[in-house]
């Protein structure tokens, strides 16, 4: 019975580490963040960046859906340029079910036992970074990341990607501690 009770403690516990998108942004605490109201994108930076053409396009519209619901504007003349950075990496998961039983007093009389199974699982974790730079000081001053799986399906791919970029934009802009 005491099993039962802990199955759906446990099925929350899974479902929650299985977040698909872990963020993590760093900032200039000298920056006053109010004082930027426009942006673009930084051409040469996000022309260099190793993903695919459609992929890069999908990062930058949402990039620009994210910007445009927090109030920021597009503009020829920006307060602020962005970069987008990506990377990837093959991640092996091997999981292993061991279990054993048997009879016998000694190593003279027959044994049985059951053995186990291995599963390895490779995944594709793929990082995004996406950073903010003073146009005018050409200075980093603000850094997201966002880490997660990817996929290769094309139905979730676009989904993946905006929330992926979602995720980071939510971190932005910075609250400031009161000095």
């Amino acid at each position: 019975m005491k099993t039962l009770k802990l199955l759906p403690l446990f099925l929350i516990l899974i479902l929650t580490s299985c977040t698909s998108v872990r963020v993590n942004a760093d900032y200039d605490s000298q920056v006053d963040f109010t004082q930027f109201k426009t942006y673009a994108f930084h051409k040469n930076g996000v022309d260099k960046v190793q993903v695919s053409e459609l992929d890069k396009r999908r990062i930058l519209r949402a990039i620009d859906d994210e910007m445009t619901k927090k109030g920021y504007t597009k503009s020829d003349n920006p307060d602020m340029l962005i970069n987008i950075l990506t990377k990837e990496r093959e991640r092996l998961n091997v999981n292993q079910f061991n279990a054993g039983w048997g009879y016998g007093w000694g190593w003279r009389n027959p044994m049985f036992m059951m053995g186990g199974n291995s599963f390895v699982n490779a995944t594709t974790e793929g990082t995004l970074y996406i950073d903010l730079i003073d146009a005018k000081k050409k200075e980093l001053i603000w850094e997201g990341e966002g880490i997660g799986s990817l996929t290769e399906n094309r139905s979730r791919k676009e989904e993946q990607i905006n929330e992926f970029v979602a995720k980071i934009i939510a971190q932005f802009p910075p609250t400031q501690d009161k000095k």
